[in-house]
């Protein structure tokens, strides 16, 4: 006979076989609703111990930058040689305070003690030279003005003849061959006389342009003389200007070319602050910009007198004046560290600098939870920096908290679990 099967209900009717494809579909329905709303992102487990965390906050942010600064003087002359020679002492040492026209090298130059007596010789010659032209020329004139006497007496002797013989030609007491050879006589006297003459004249004056041309060529040679003397006073180099001997850059024995740089001297009247500053800043650092550093317990004030274009390794040089006056007993070579304002001061959302910007490059940061167990990345956005802050323009508000320490070792982690 057959047995009647009983139909199972309520709770136990979800323990069948029937049941068992629902069961099924439940599940996967879990599963893919587990999918949807678990949290993706990779997490990292950190000791909040290492960790250096910063409030954000609203504040007055102030533009400006810190940068080193070091004295130097405002005139410095370099020493250059006007002649080549090798260093036989070195009068003044390098720290020493100068005076205008106190030695400080003395060169030595056996080619130009060379031609010191070389010059000396041809100026000897030449003044012998002058000489024996100037007696030989005296001789000349002194024979000419005999010569001239001679035919001065020779024409009064001749004229007195001529006259003799034409008065007893008149008479018809000579024959007229005489008288003519008498009148012929005479003339040509004259004539002798008149050629010593113009030839002694036109000597006088060849003498004269000669005589000139030897003096002047003497006194070129006394001039070239005292010149090649002027270069051996060359070679003691004394100091233009006073104030501090800053570089001797030289040894004894050493050979020094003529315009090469052997020392400064640097003014002590007047000194300016010299810096490199960073090319990111080429475009917003002008003349005439404000900046201070500390000294001796007070505030001292300068301002940008010079900014000098060129970059090089990724910096460019400013020169710096004292805005109220130089310190007292400030020193060539003295470091200090400027802030330089670049803007006015802004109210502003601000976080402290930190070493999480070599990572991120202010692109993102870690935002830590209010409970302080865990640090979500978030994107935001960072403008101006100075040395204490950075001014965040998106991502972050008043009162939050963020990790400022350095991100190296965390990956690509989006959240970080805090320990502490």
């Amino acid at each position: 006979m057959d047995r009647a099967i009983e139909q199972k209900k309520g709770f136990r009717k979800l323990f069948t076989r029937k049941a068992l494809p629902y069961w099924g579909g439940a599940l996967l329905l879990v599963f893919i609703g587990w999918l949807l709303l678990r949290d993706n992102a990779s997490r990292l487990r950190t000791n909040g111990d290492t960790l250096t965390v910063g409030e954000v906050r609203r504040g007055e942010f102030n533009d400006y930058i810190r940068i080193s600064g070091r004295v130097v003087p405002m005139t410095t002359v370099q020493l250059s040689p006007l002649e080549g020679g090798v260093v036989q002492a070195i009068v003044a040492e390098e720290g020493a305070h100068v005076r205008e026209g106190d030695v400080i090298l003395v060169l030595s130059n056996e080619s130009l003690d060379m031609q010191i007596l070389n010059a000396e010789a041809d100026l000897a010659e030449k003044e012998n030279i002058l000489r024996n032209t100037m007696i030989q020329m005296e001789q000349q004139k002194l024979s000419l003005q005999q010569e001239k006497l001679q035919l001065q007496m020779e024409v009064r002797r001749k004229k007195r003849t001529y006259e003799s013989q034409k008065s007893l030609y008149q008479d018809n007491l000579i024959a007229k061959e005489a008288f003519l050879q008498a009148e012929e006589d005479y003339q040509l006297a004259q004539d002798r006389l008149r050629l010593v003459e113009n030839r002694a004249k036109q000597d006088s004056l060849y003498r004269s342009v000669e005589i000139r041309q030897m003096r002047e060529s003497l006194e070129n040679m006394r001039l070239n003389m005292q010149m090649i003397r002027k270069r051996k006073e060359n070679l003691t180099i004394k100091a233009p200007i006073d104030g501090e001997l800053g570089l001797v850059d030289v040894e004894l024995g050493q050979s020094v070319a003529m315009g090469s740089k052997v020392g400064q001297i640097n003014n002590q009247d007047n000194y300016k602050i010299e810096a490199l500053i960073d090319e990111h800043y080429i475009d917003r650092v002008t003349a005439g910009l404000e900046a201070d550093f500390e000294r001796q317990g007070g505030k001292c004030n300068v301002l940008i007198r010079k900014v000098y274009p060129e970059v090089r390794d990724g910096k460019f040089k400013a020169d710096f004046k004292f805005a109220d006056g130089q310190p007292e007993n400030i020193r060539n070579g003295q470091t200090f560290y400027l802030n330089l304002q670049l803007g006015q001061p802004v109210e502003a959302v601000l976080i402290s600098r930190g070493a999480f910007y070599q990572k991120t490059g202010g692109k993102w940061i870690y935002v830590v939870s209010p409970d302080g167990k865990r640090a979500v990345k978030r994107e935001i956005r960072i403008g101006r920096q100075n040395p204490q802050y950075y001014e965040v323009l998106e991502g972050l508000e008043p009162g939050e908290k963020v990790i400022t320490s350095s991100y190296d070792g965390y990956g690509e982690a989006e959240v970080l679990e805090i320990k502490n």
